[in-house]
């Protein structure tokens, strides 16, 4: 195999490797934005005169809303939400993608909060007349959109999500119904106001197919208001809120990734290790006219071999990358290359497929020593090469796989015309490279046989085989005259086998 080729073979096992590694590095990288937005958005608030019990409801609406849309990240979802900071009335605090509207109220305790977001239109016009407006009812329900007072007794924020504090869930649930029991018979036109209001309650933003935010308390709101106020929230904050990658990421999160990454990485090798194949056939289709069958078989064989190397490399690496880059596996880690998270899961997972052949005869221990410095040196080629052409070439993945590939081809030359030099030195000095290489000794049969020694071969069977009787005229052969010399003959040392110098 020449070095090209071997260059071409490393590529083609780590190419789907680095995209899924690169794959896994961009979805731990886009979960630390969100979580960087959130930060960023509470911190938005800095010295603002604002008192904290009133800004813990701005805080909340950022809060629920970022939180979810990590979650969503981390889920790989398409769900989004955001604040939209509207002052029109009964406007939702939070809108989305998915067609859900949310409003939040983070009174002192849950009744408030449930009695706010049960609140009726003619209850609002009240609270404007209190507040010095001069408006008549007609002309209040007017400038709000509302045709006639038929909807006195609606509630406000009627098709929304009422959104509360955590911890005041259950007592504002157990408040509705109390209204509901009182009212059903005092007052039944508020009935239906307070049915809609428990129906819609709930303590975080849900989009109905597993994605949702993270609950918040009235505590933890005022407590982040405080903070808010002096910029002072940082990851660390985060962290004992539970919102950080490493918490965020759960490991069903991350086994999906990981198979997503995996079949990407069995889609490149694939198509990698197929094409010489169909290469070759296309070549022989060209000279001969035909097709040959077993072209097709290796065809086969190179796709099925391809893919199935490719998705478990491909799976391995990835989730390696996203427990290191999240921080599953200490800080230490998060800085990690992906690209180098590849090279080990190929160098490991080729050097675990060379053990077992090392175990089942199939390979020495010298054999598999030689295959991980081959491929070690190649590696370390290929990731010098991607890293100095991705320099280059800005686009994301693209300018690393080239230089990758011309790094892995100048490796397998570099490994060659190192290997021919070391085994020639070997050669000339009988030095081992501790252990890499046997030193043979033995001098060759035919050698022995010359300095007359018996040299013992095993038994073999011959069977007796038919030899018909011919006749052979008498020939005269005349008598040749040989003087006694001395013969010299001069042993050679050089290369007998795979990292094995003897005398040839």
């Amino acid at each position: 195999m020449t070095a090209f080729e071997e260059g071409f073979a490393f590529y083609a096992k780590q190419a789907g490797v680095q995209i899924a590694g690169f794959e896994s590095g961009a979805y731990v990288g886009r979960v630390d934005e969100e979580i960087a937005k959130l930060i960023h958005d509470l911190n938005a608030f800095e010295r603002f005169k604002t008192d904290p019990d009133m800004l813990k409801g701005d805080i909340a609406e950022f809060w629920h809303s970022d939180t979810f849309n990590i979650n969503a990240v981390a889920r790989d979802s398409v769900s989004r939400t955001v604040v939209d900071r509207s002052h029109d009335f009964a406007s939702p605090d939070i809108s989305s993608n998915f067609g859900e509207i949310f409003g939040l109220k983070y009174y002192k305790d849950g009744a408030a909060s449930a009695q706010q977001q049960a609140k009726s239109v003619f209850e609002r016009f009240h609270e404007y007349r209190l507040a010095g407006g001069k408006d008549t009812l007609n002309a209040f329900l007017e400038k709000r959109g509302f045709a006639d007072d038929s909807v006195l007794h609606d509630p406000i924020y009627a098709g929304q999500v009422r959104v509360i504090p955590k911890e005041q869930l259950e007592t504002a649930c157990e408040w509705l119904k109390r209204k509901i029991a009182t009212e059903s018979t005092i007052r039944p036109e508020q009935v239906e106001r307070y049915k809609d209001t428990l129906s819609m309650l709930s303590d975080r933003l849900r989009d109905g197919q597993g994605t949702e935010s993270i609950p918040l308390t009235e505590a933890d709101a005022k407590a982040l208001a405080v903070l808010a106020k002096t910029g002072d929230i940082d990851a660390e904050e985060f962290q004992l809120l539970g919102i950080s990658a490493d918490e965020v990421i759960r490991f069903e999160y991350l086994a999906r990734q990981a198979f997503k990454s995996g079949l990407s990485a069995a889609t490149i090798s694939i198509v990698l290790n197929v094409a010489p194949e169909i290469y070759k056939a296309i070549s022989y289709l060209i000279q001969n006219g035909e097709l040959d069958e077993k072209q097709f078989q290796r065809i086969g064989f190179a796709a099925i071999k391809g893919g199935s190397e490719g998705f478990v490399r491909g799976t391995v690496s990835a989730a390696i990358t996203v427990a290191c880059k999240s921080g599953m596996l200490g800080s230490a880690l998060e800085g990690i290359s992906p690209s180098l998270v590849g090279m080990a899961t190929v160098l490991a997972m080729d050097t675990m497929k060379n053990a077992f052949r090392v175990a089942t005869g199939e390979m020495t221990r010298s054999e598999l020593a030689q295959k991980l410095v081959n491929e070690l040196i190649i590696s370390s080629a290929a990731l010098a090469g991607g890293t100095i052409v991705q320099a280059f070439i800005q686009i994301p993945v693209v300018g690393f796989m080239i230089g990758s590939f011309v790094g892995s081809a100048i490796g397998s030359f570099a490994y060659n015309c190192g290997y021919s030099a070391v085994m020639s030195f070997c050669v000339d000095t009988g030095f081992t490279m501790f252990g890499l290489v046997k030193q043979d000794y033995t001098l060759p049969e035919d050698v022995l046989e010359d300095i007359g020694i018996e040299v013992f071969k095993y038994e073999k069977f011959l069977p007796v085989q038919f030899q018909q009787q011919c006749f052979s005229a008498i020939t005269f052969e005349r008598q040749k005259f040989e003087a006694n010399t001395l013969g010299i003959r001069i042993l050679r040392r050089g290369v007998i086998g795979v990292s094995e110098v003897g005398y040839i």
